[in-house]
């Protein structure tokens, strides 16, 4: 809570929370509750809180509409909801079958159906109803006021960018190469024209990064706290935190280096941060994931955001 409204004081104009059961590494410690994190962000600050949920495992769509209708009626225009396949360090803890990438993506985009189809429900007022390969949901509606925030749908690559532009508020993607970027992009806005809508969409980006005082300290906390970014294979899969931090021994600061900008220099910050900007995506989630957050947000004000167009 103290960081996220520090953050508010220097620049960043929301927070981003995301609904995890269990953390990536044992020595992170914490996996708290999402939506009563991202309650607790909108009583102390000002900005947007976005929350990335995921529908259909632990949450169903239907509880995850309630609460994205309830946090956007106590912050109105505050609220954006993000939705992702998930991975199984989290869904894998009920017990239940956990399916390939392909099925996986089916599931979030019947979840995401089923969403909508509630959240339209906030000002209409009527019973709606669903039946579908996943997921069911009887005649109901949610008692909610104010208006349904903006939903985003994760991205991995360009046949799910286009379903998402066709269906969604817009995509989230993780950072990648400059041309792999461009080209979720435009399938994104592909399918928001071929919806009708224009191609005109929110376009978000999750950075991570790798700011300290020094490169070498830039470099070491970045092994230390965030070593999964240098597996060569998707870690959707793993089952457990115990697991991640077996897997990651080999990983070395080199491998970590190519996947993200490990750097004390903001000015070498900035200058990636501008170039997805410059690519067309309107909003930037911005991670570092080395401990010291309080001088990244004090560089952040003083060298970084001034200085984005």
């Amino acid at each position: 809570m103290e960081l996220a409204t520090a953050a508010g004081e220097h620049g960043f104009d929301g927070v981003v929370v995301a609904d995890r059961f269990q953390p990536w590494l044992p020595a992170h410690g914490h996996a708290s509750h999402v939506w009563t994190v991202a309650g607790a962000l909108g009583e102390r600050t000002a900005g947007w809180v976005a929350v990335s949920a995921v529908p259909g495992y632990r949450t169903h769509p239907a509880s995850v509409a309630q609460a994205a209708a309830t946090a956007a009626s106590l912050h109105p225009g505050r609220h954006r909801l993000l939705l992702s396949s998930g991975d199984a360090i989290d869904e894998h803890v009920v017990g239940a079958y956990w399916p390939e990438a392909a099925e996986r993506a089916e599931r979030l985009f019947e979840a995401h159906e089923v969403i909508r189809k509630l959240l339209g429900t906030v000002r209409r007022g009527a019973d709606v109803r669903h039946a579908g390969p996943h997921f069911r949901l009887e005649g109901s509606r949610l008692w909610a006021d104010g208006d349904a925030p903006p939903v985003q749908i994760w991205a991995g690559g360009p046949v799910t960018a286009r379903r998402a532009g066709r269906v969604a508020d817009g995509i989230v993607v993780g950072d990648a190469a400059p041309e792999r970027l461009e080209r979720l992009l435009a399938a994104a806005r592909d399918g928001r024209a071929e919806s009708g809508r224009g191609r005109d969409l929110r376009a978000t980006v999750h950075v991570q990064l790798a700011w300290a005082p020094t490169d070498a300290e830039a470099a070491a906390g970045a092994l230390r706290e965030w070593p999964m970014a240098g597996l060569r294979f998707p870690r959707g899969d793993i089952r457990s935190p115990f697991d991640v931090e077996h897997l990651v021994r080999g990983v070395s600061a080199g491998e970590l280096a190519a996947r993200m900008t490990v750097s004390a220099d903001p000015g070498v910050h900035r200058a990636r941060l501008q170039r997805l900007l410059d690519l067309g995506f309107d909003s930037l989630h911005v991670h570092n994931v080395t401990r010291d957050q309080r001088g990244w947000l004090a560089v952040f004000a003083r060298e970084i955001r001034p200085n984005l167009q």
